[in-house]
């Protein structure tokens, strides 16, 4: 077995117990609000047409948009008021919960509606009230078609469920998204076929449940209630129970280590966030070997999106990411000019403590800036080296850029100051950005500067001569749940200013080449070889 696979299987418990909890925790809210609302409904016309169309509006909504609207809206309200987390499992459940309603609260009106008429006449004949009618004639009646809208719902949950990792919520997303930047394409058949066999065994189970009522097969209706019930049980419970046997394994084998913290214990294992790329990936895992070497227990949490996983610094949902100063400038600072990389950085410093009480390490010695890029011989062709060599082209051209770089101010100035105007725009994810310009499919992208694509695709990195896009140092950001644990600094101190971009380039080119990939934690520990010997050599 490669290692490659190994992995997988290793991370399969985590990820198919936590998606398997969203499921389970969604639709049994989902059931417990779509058939009380759905009984309304029936007793009351007038507000059946209004929200069954709020139910129809929200599930024509983008799923992953939906998902991530919910960080921001939990934020704004404090919780609602009650304090959730607007990080990863509760605006998840929340969203979820919303996607599931539609197919049970239709299928529950339809069924009760379509009940025979003799039949409710019936019950009316012998005394029966509206209620014991409701839930002795029509609910038994209408229930092969209500269990069908909760089949529908629950094929759905499963799917949707896997776009729960952006927001940073441990599902068998993690496979897929962190598959898809790395090219890892074992990694994203995991996820699919994973998620697929949960929403087959689920549909199977419930259709099993809808063929005992409607066929009033009461042995096969226990066995696939009772298989169920376990499942939900399991749900509920497996993500604890994995986390702890997870728990106990990380402390049989920290050991005596342990004791080179015992000043700055932390109960719990650190949580090392990354976005969405493969550099990313690496530095989490380079981080978490780097913390884990000194004796603490780690848990990576992936594939977050620039806001979220910033947001989760500042509100100690996760412990330690590597950010970069230009996003942070231009992002979170809101500022759009800047005198020197070192200005920056120092200014950066400060914001940071002072408003988010997020301590800056330090950066780890390379950039990873936006920057356009061509392919070389087009660029050689056209006599193009800088972005000023550009704007008498851009007209005729198309450029690609990744899911974020448009919104971006970084954009809107290099539009402004290079007066660059675009025959058209593609957004691509990042995995295939590159892919695209390497085969004329865009003229330019929106390359990153440490990305081994660069080099692998022969591309050239176009000048700004104007200096327009702010420094990009590439920097540890620790949140203030462990921004004064000295061990910890301690542990990563010896990453600050060991990087150059040269080495970054080359293990993200070990992980995102076509032939002979290596995985993301290969990767890292080629990085960490590279950074003992460089060591080595200094001494």
């Amino acid at each position: 077995m490669s290692d490659n696979v190994r992995e997988r299987f290793m991370e399969l418990p985590d990820f198919l117990s936590n998606h398997l909890r969203l499921t389970v925790v969604a639709l049994c809210l989902g059931v417990l609000i779509s058939i009380p609302l759905a009984i309304f409904l029936v007793r009351h016309q007038k507000a059946r047409y209004p929200v069954l169309t709020v139910a129809g509006v929200i599930q024509t909504a983008p799923a992953l948009a939906l998902l991530a609207l919910m960080v921001p809206l939990i934020d704004k309200t404090g919780g609602f008021g009650i304090g959730i987390r607007a990080f990863g499992f509760y605006p998840a459940i929340i969203a979820l919960t919303l996607y599931s309603i539609l197919p049970i609260l239709r299928n529950t009106v339809t069924g009760i509606l379509g009940v025979d008429s003799a039949m409710t006449e019936a019950a009316r004949g012998v005394g029966m009230t509206d209620w014991q009618m409701m839930w002795q004639v029509q609910m038994p009646l209408a229930a092969p078609v209500i269990i069908a809208g909760i089949r529908t719902a629950t094929v759905w949950t499963v799917g949707i469920a896997t776009l729960a990792t952006p927001i940073g919520q441990s599902c068998l997303g993690n496979y897929i998204f962190a598959g898809l930047q790395t090219r890892n394409w074992t990694m994203v058949m995991f996820g699919v076929v994973a998620a697929a066999g949960l929403a087959l065994v689920l549909d199977l189970l419930i259709g099993g449940l809808q063929r005992a009522v409607e066929q009033r097969r009461r042995p096969i209706g226990i066995v696939c209630g009772a298989s169920l019930a376990v499942i939900v049980v399991g749900g509920l419970a497996s993500p604890t129970i994995v986390q702890a046997i997870e728990s106990a394994n990380r402390v049989a084998a920290a050991g005596s280590t342990s004791s080179d913290k015992a000043d700055d214990s932390i109960d719990r294992p650190i949580r090392v966030g990354a976005k969405t790329f493969t550099e990313q990936y690496i530095l989490s895992a380079l981080i978490s070997d780097e913390l884990e070497a000194t004796g603490f227990a780690t848990e990576r949490t992936e594939s977050l999106g620039s806001i979220i996983v910033f947001e989760a610094l500042s509100n100690g949902d996760i412990d330690v990411y590597v950010d970069y100063s230009g996003t942070i400038w231009a992002n979170a600072m809101q500022r759009t000019e800047f005198d020197s990389r070192w200005s920056v950085l120092a200014q950066l410093t400060g914001w940071l403590a002072d408003s988010r009480g997020v301590r800056c390490l330090g950066s780890l010695g390379f950039e990873n800036a936006y920057a356009l890029a061509m392919r070389r011989e087009h660029a050689e062709a056209l006599g193009v080296e800088s972005m000023d060599d550009l704007a008498a082209h851009a007209g005729n051209m198309s450029i690609g850029g990744d899911y974020e770089f448009f919104g971006r101010p970084e954009w809107k100035q290099i539009r402004s100051a290079y007066g660059l105007d675009f025959a058209s725009q593609t957004s691509f994810d990042s995995s295939i950005m590159y892919q695209a310009v390497a085969t004329g499919q865009v003229d330019v992208i929106s390359a990153f500067s440490s990305d081994g694509r660069i080099a692998a695709f022969d591309l050239v990195v176009l000048q700004d001569t104007r200096s327009v896009i702010p420094p990009y140092d590439a920097v540890v950001l620790l949140g203030p749940t462990v921004a004064d644990n000295e061990v910890v600094v301690r542990a990563l101190e010896p990453l600050i200013g060991a990087i150059d971009v040269a080495l970054m380039r080359q293990a993200n080119h070990l992980v995102d080449r076509d032939d002979d990939a290596q995985t993301v934690s290969q990767a890292a520990r080629w990085l960490r070889e590279q950074l003992d010997n460089n060591a080595e050599h200094e001494h």
